[in-house]
């Protein structure tokens, strides 16, 4: 019988009269970049504090690293790594000094703590910077210390809980490298994200969360595929053109969620009928400020499961 590395059956956790997580199910496989993906308040990190045992269930069953999390939470904690986005560092301290802490807390010995602190601060690009302390260091160079934190004690399973959140671009390509780069070792990575070229990006495959539940699970690629045509978006020059735009689009095909001041649909046929859009927006009057077509994306899908767009999404993303 195989066993995952991170599992989880009817999962629930609520607050009081608020339910977070509802009965979610997933299953991790073994040497896997895992993504997990949803909005703000979706319920990603309340699964990610379960799974990692700093909250219990209020249902259902988990299991990482093949521990249950709440009957042997400390195998758990011996087998993971964790980066959390609001992980408390001590400002006073250098990055030097903390991982060695983390290496002793985790039953390294002196010399081996050394070791291995001296080989993360280079793995991560902050070998110049180790003995500074933490509060001099840039978001980036914090979100890297995280990273090398959550791997002082080689775990064979990596926690990361939106890991380039407030990252600049170059700064996030960065940590997207270093994330192959650990599971091409071997590293099981399950990843919290709210951004879509992320997820695409990184997972293998993916579970939206919404609502505390999953809503869609799978391989990216085939799930959009399941999502079907390309999503044609249109900004229309003259809103008061804006329901004579909507009257034409109703024939091309079904109208996908949008950002204010656009209109978006699936359209039928695809590319080919581009050109048929045109013609028959332009023989109504309707002047065209901008329009698009985009093969189907992770934001489809999360629009098609539960009929809005994703905030969370990436900047060229929300220009779209």
């Amino acid at each position: 019988m195989t066993t995952h590395p991170i599992s989880a059956h009817g999962l629930e956790r609520s607050f009081g009269t608020l339910v977070a997580v509802d009965g979610i199910d997933l299953e991790v496989e073994e040497g896997e970049i895992f993504g997990f993906l949803g909005p703000n308040g979706a319920g990603k990190s309340t699964t990610v504090r379960m799974l990692v045992t700093l909250l219990k269930p209020t249902g259902g069953t988990a299991s990482v690293a093949g521990y249950d999390v709440v009957e042997q939470p400390n195998m758990v904690r011996r087998s993971i790594g964790v980066a959390l986005q609001d992980a408390a560092i001590d400002p006073l301290m250098t990055g030097n000094e903390l991982l060695k802490l983390q290496a002793i807390l985790h039953g390294l010995g002196s010399r081996e703590a050394t070791r291995r602190s001296g080989e993360l601060l280079e793995r991560v690009g902050l070998t110049k910077a180790g003995n500074r302390r933490v509060g001099t260091y840039s978001g980036g160079m914090r979100r890297r210390l995280d990273l090398a934190l959550a791997l002082i004690h080689n775990p064979s399973v990596l926690f990361l809980d939106e890991p380039t959140t407030g990252l600049d671009p170059t700064s996030r390509l960065s940590m997207w490298e270093e994330v192959r780069a650990l599971n091409k070792e071997g590293t099981t990575v399950f990843l919290t994200t709210q951004y879509l070229e992320e997820a695409d990006q990184l997972a293998g495959r993916i579970a939206i969360i919404d609502g505390g539940r999953i809503v869609r699970q799978g391989d990216p690629a085939v799930l959009k595929d399941e999502v079907g045509d390309p999503t044609l978006r249109i900004e229309i020059g003259d809103s008061i053109m804006l329901d004579t735009a909507k009257a034409v689009l109703t024939t091309f095909g079904e109208w996908r969620p949008a950002r204010d001041g656009r209109l978006a649909i699936g359209l039928e046929g695809g590319a080919k009928r581009m050109a048929d859009v045109v013609r028959s927006l332009d023989a109504q009057g309707v002047p065209v400020a901008h329009i698009e077509l985009d093969t189907p994306s992770l934001d489809d899908v999360f629009s098609d499961a539960t009929g809005r767009r994703l905030e969370g999404a990436m900047v060229d993303d929300e220009e779209s």
